[in-house]
């Protein structure tokens, strides 16, 4: 069993804490508002648990960063002590909203998150993954017709075995994990998400994911 602490409690955070609890996993769900996610979340696997943010960094083994894309490099690098030595996942995307909400443009065109997040955090080990599908497709990839793809980016290879070891606990077969390479790959995954609000805008809000066909 591994501690992992996920930071945000919202759809994508409280989603991927319900399967990695029921995986066997102690999960930590990091939010700013500890009590009222716990009341919010009442029904949770009983090896969930809640703290502040700060808190969750410092006593996981490994963090999942599914906090809002565009002020996740702030909030992260505030806990460049907490995160130090730790494996970071990082599924968030940082884009800007379009009038209607839904992501417009990059925050970060010619770079990622992921590679600010390396570069502010150079003592942690970040690696991007799940950031190409809609949340619900992170802990249920058999749900799609079409087999996804899960992408993987980081610069630690034995980093990228854990966190795929991590992915077949939410159900992604070896064979559906594609590994880019070094973080500066996840360049192309990130940018990835401006087809999204294409696709969603004509065909309704539908599990989906950005894929490898072969």
């Amino acid at each position: 069993m591994t501690n992992i602490g996920i930071l945000g409690a919202g759809r994508v955070g409280t989603n991927l804490a319900r399967k990695l609890s029921a995986a066997g996993h102690h999960v930590i769900l990091g939010s700013q508002n500890p009590e009222d996610t716990a009341t919010r979340t009442a029904g949770l696997d009983p090896h969930v648990s809640f703290a502040d943010q700060r808190t969750t960094a410092r006593t996981a083994d490994i963090v999942i960063n599914a906090t809002p894309g565009d002020t996740s490099l702030d909030r992260l690098t505030d806990l460049r002590t907490e995160l130090a030595g730790k494996i970071l996942i990082d599924v968030s995307n940082a884009t800007r909203d379009a009038a209607d909400g839904l992501p417009g443009d990059l925050c970060y065109p010619g770079s990622s998150l992921a590679e600010k997040l390396q570069g502010a955090l150079p003592d942690t080990h970040v690696v991007k993954t799940l950031n190409t599908m809609l949340f619900t497709v992170m802990t249920a990839p058999e749900t799609l017709t079409t087999p996804p793809t899960a992408y993987l980016s980081g610069d630690d290879e034995d980093v990228k075995k854990t966190v795929a070891g991590l992915l077949g606990d939410l159900g992604w077969q070896p064979e559906r994990i594609e590994d880019l390479g070094g973080i500066t790959t996840a360049r192309a995954t990130e940018a990835m998400i401006l087809v999204v609000p294409h696709i969603l805008r004509r065909h309704g809000f539908k599990p989906f994911a950005v894929s490898l066909a072969r």
